[in-house]
């Protein structure tokens, strides 16, 4: 499926209701050949967050990490990912069959990121994406950290549930960064990024997150995606233990004005229903050390101050454990 060029109903329909884009603004803006200038940026990445479809339709998000290098921009449409999920990852084993697939690249030591959607496929142990939608993103809400170390090793057992234990729902509620997938099956797969101050990500109950949409770029490709297929994935990164929370389920867009003023910034809410929770610890072996929270971050509630430092570092070190 070729998405250039091709009008997005969902993206055009958010447009209307928010009022703002219009013709054109958004996914047909962009085309499939990956500007030169992001191929060094791409060689550069130590990760990579990828949003795909499992055998089951299940929408999920994931990481994927390695040496500089791991990921390259072999020719003008070709991405080769020399990683592939860990074990027990629902994504894992997904691309064995091409199917859709969004990467997020994204720098927290730089707060710059790119996005690349197409189609990708598992060649042995990596993956294989043909890009068909590449387009760059301004750094608002990317906290800054840098890589401070590499653990070798390897991933724990995958945990798995269909409801947030009270240790994972501590950990949505202190954070200040998660990465979303969507995927519409006539637009393909697309991997986002959302962040805040620490606690605006909330959880209503064990199934159930809450998240104001801030002002973005008004391409509104994951609400749009959302619009015409809810299902959506979640992924929460444990930047100092390399732990991944990763949550399949469907979103909801919320428009309500009194609503979205409970959350200073806000535009609009949008609440998520979890259909399934996979933990797995030390899934990623890339130890972050955080610097700073955007400086366009709003409040994440009214009467906050903001913390000087991150959710993980106020633990002191306590692991999570499902």
């Amino acid at each position: 499926m070729d998405i250039r060029n091709v009008e997005h109903e969902g993206e055009q329909a958010i447009q209307r209701q928010a009022r703002e884009g219009g013709p054109g603004w958004g996914s047909a803006m962009f085309g499939p050949e990956i500007p030169q200038a992001f191929v060094p940026f791409i060689r550069d990445q130590r990760m990579l967050v990828i949003a795909g479809a499992d055998d089951e339709g299940a929408i999920w998000s994931t990481i994927v990490d390695g040496p500089t290098g791991f990921a390259e921009a072999v020719d003008e449409r070709t991405v080769v990912i020399d990683a592939l999920p860990a074990p027990g990852d629902p994504l894992r084993d997904a691309f064995r069959t091409e199917r859709d697939i969004g990467v997020l690249a994204l720098q927290p030591q730089t707060q710059r990121r790119i996005r690349l959607n197409g189609v990708g496929r598992r060649d042995g142990n990596r993956l294989v994406m043909r890009t068909e939608q590449v387009l760059g993103n301004c750094p608002k809400y990317l906290q800054t950290r840098t890589v401070k170390e590499t653990v070798p090793g390897g991933a724990g057992p995958a945990v798995t549930g269909k409801e947030l234990s009270e240790d994972q729902q501590r950990w949505i509620e202190g954070t200040d960064t998660f990465f979303i997938a969507s995927l519409s099956p006539e637009h393909g797969a697309d991997s986002s990024h959302r962040g805040g101050m620490p606690g605006f990500a909330t959880v209503a109950d064990p199934r159930t997150i809450v998240w104001p949409d801030y002002t973005g770029n008004q391409f509104y490709m994951t609400l749009g995606n959302m619009h015409l297929n809810p299902a959506t994935g979640l992924l929460f990164l444990d930047w100092d233990n390399g732990h991944t929370l990763q949550l399949t389920g469907q979103s909801r867009i919320h428009w309500d004005p009194a609503r979205a003023q409970k959350h200073p910034g806000a535009l609009r809410v949008v609440e998520f229903d979890i259909a399934k929770v996979v933990q797995i610890d030390h899934a990623s072996s890339l130890r972050w050390e955080f610097h700073a929270y955007s400086r366009v971050n709003p409040p994440a509630r009214a009467d906050d101050r903001p913390p000087n430092q991150p959710w993980s570092a106020r633990r002191a070190g306590r692991d999570i454990a499902p």
